[in-house]
């Protein structure tokens, strides 16, 4: 179990404030959403985690220790994203693109273990896509790339998961589909998930925290029916956002 801290952290790219003194705790078993507008600085925050880019103040800590002393195959064992521009086409089959997931726990470089192929195989047919095991990458619609890189990923077996814009190219079932199997695998495993994405009812039926981006590096975060609200969402996407009620869920739309 891993446990992700970000300490007074402020965050700038071209002069523009993503945050300032943000403060969060993101434990085991916990799902995460990261909300925001086009060009709040979503994707920055996330490529922070991960050391991407520095931040200009604060610390990211994994388990107490900070990110910057650990190498990137530490980092990568514990911490796994899936990139908003998803993958580039390799000259790889589909199996061997998933098998990639797994280089951070590879004990040799040379030989492919059992266990490292299970893994594998169980991450392609958790997004349906162990029939195209021998199917060159290059030959993949955009969805099936798409659903790849989340097999990649789940072939990682991260304790994290940081995921920018995960619905991309991702029709409604296998939307459903995504939820219920990162859902399923933190479960399973005592993960935590930060999720960041344009889908605000996504992000409601899947997340119970919530970090909500605000103009000039404000913010507001907690849980979800306290910061999912027409009033907090209307001042982040800078138009009148409302708020239907279906059964138990809750579904907002631009009015």
């Amino acid at each position: 179990m891993a446990t992700l801290q970000l300490q007074s952290l402020d965050i700038e790219i071209a002069g523009k404030s993503i945050c300032q003194n943000l403060t969060v705790q993101i434990a085991a078993n916990e799902r995460w959403a990261l909300l925001g507008k086009n060009g709040a600085g979503k994707t920055t925050l996330l490529h922070s985690l991960i050391g991407q880019r520095s931040a200009n103040k604060g610390n990211i800590l994994l388990d107490g220790v900070d990110i910057v002393n650990l190498t990137q195959r530490e980092l990568a064992s514990k911490i796994g994203i899936l990139f908003q521009q998803g993958m580039d086409t390799l000259p790889a089959t589909v199996f061997e693109t998933a098998m990639l997931g797994r280089y951070p726990h590879l004990q040799s470089l040379f030989k492919d273990e059992p266990k490292d192929i299970d893994i594998a195989r169980a991450a392609l047919a958790a997004f349906d896509l162990q029939a195209l095991s021998e199917r060159e990458v290059d030959t993949l619609s955009g969805g099936e790339l798409q659903r790849l890189a989340l097999a990649m990923l789940l072939a990682q077996t991260p304790q994290v998961f940081l995921l920018d814009e995960p619905s991309n190219h991702l029709d409604v079932a296998f939307q459903v589909k995504l939820l219920s199997v990162l859902e399923e695998k933190i479960a399973e495993n005592s993960a935590s998930l930060l999720m960041a994405t344009h889908d605000i009812n996504l992000a409601a039926r899947f997340c119970e925290h919530i970090i909500l981006l605000l103009d000039d590096g404000e913010f507001l975060l907690g849980e979800r029916d306290e910061i999912l609200s027409e009033e907090n969402l209307s001042k982040a996407y800078n138009c009148s956002i409302k708020s239907v009620t279906s059964g138990n869920q809750q579904l907002f739309y631009p009015a």
